[in-house]
């Protein structure tokens, strides 16, 4: 399922929201500008063999990392459902307390990855851990909106259907738990793919805090 958009209104300009997609694809062209992509995703992002919960330069990875992407379709993806989910959570926390809660879960994720890739010498990258935050608040506060959704049919073909929030975000959420589950039968520190569970991380963040506030 892939949504196109949501039914709930915005009161303010998600300003902060617009800001972190801005800077988020002009450090993805600062990616595509130096001399070797790989080395520069390498470089700046978040490898849990060289972490170190005492030294605190290495926690500045932590944050770069959230801002990275591995190629066109990581970043369009990552940035469209920020685009569909962020600004409605923005709208009821406030500029401010969001642009410190999208840090704070992009930052809980790879945490949450990292508990399982202790040792791992592959770069952990991508926003996904922090919009899976966003989807988490989204969640609690908006579960009772609709999300118009491209959904696979029969045969391979596209149907726009209407879903409620809580259902779409809920089959998501299922999806990176087991696939997340599926992950350890085949264990690997250094085998690269999706960070499952950046994604539960995130999710379980953000809809720790919602409910909190």
């Amino acid at each position: 399922m892939f949504p196109i958009r949501d039914s709930t209104p915005t009161r303010k300009f998600p300003l902060v929201n617009y800001l972190i997609i801005i800077t988020t694809i002009i450090v993805f062209f600062i990616q595509l500008s130096a001399p070797d992509f790989e080395n520069f995703i390498i470089q700046y992002g978040f490898i849990p063999s060289r972490f170190n919960f005492f030294d605190i330069h290495s926690y500045k990875y932590i944050l770069f990392s959230i801002f990275l992407h591995g190629g066109i379709f990581h970043i369009v993806s990552n940035l469209w459902f920020l685009h569909i989910f962020g600004d409605n959570v923005e709208d009821r926390l406030g500029h401010f307390k969001y642009l410190i809660f999208y840090l704070l879960a992009g930052s809980v994720a790879v945490i949450a990855q990292l508990i399982f890739n202790f040792g791992s010498q592959l770069p952990m990258i991508g926003a996904s851990g922090a919009i899976s935050g966003v989807a988490g608040a989204y969640f609690v506060f908006f579960k009772n909106s609709t999300i118009e959704a491209l959904v696979p049919g029969l045969f391979g073909f596209l149907h726009l259907v209407e879903l409620p929030a809580w259902f779409f975000l809920g089959y998501w959420f299922f999806i990176q738990l087991f696939s997340g589950l599926g992950s350890l039968v085949t264990f690997d520190i250094n085998q690269g793919g999706v960070a499952w569970f950046a994604h539960i991380g995130g999710f379980l963040f953000g809809w720790w805090i919602a409910k909190k506030i």
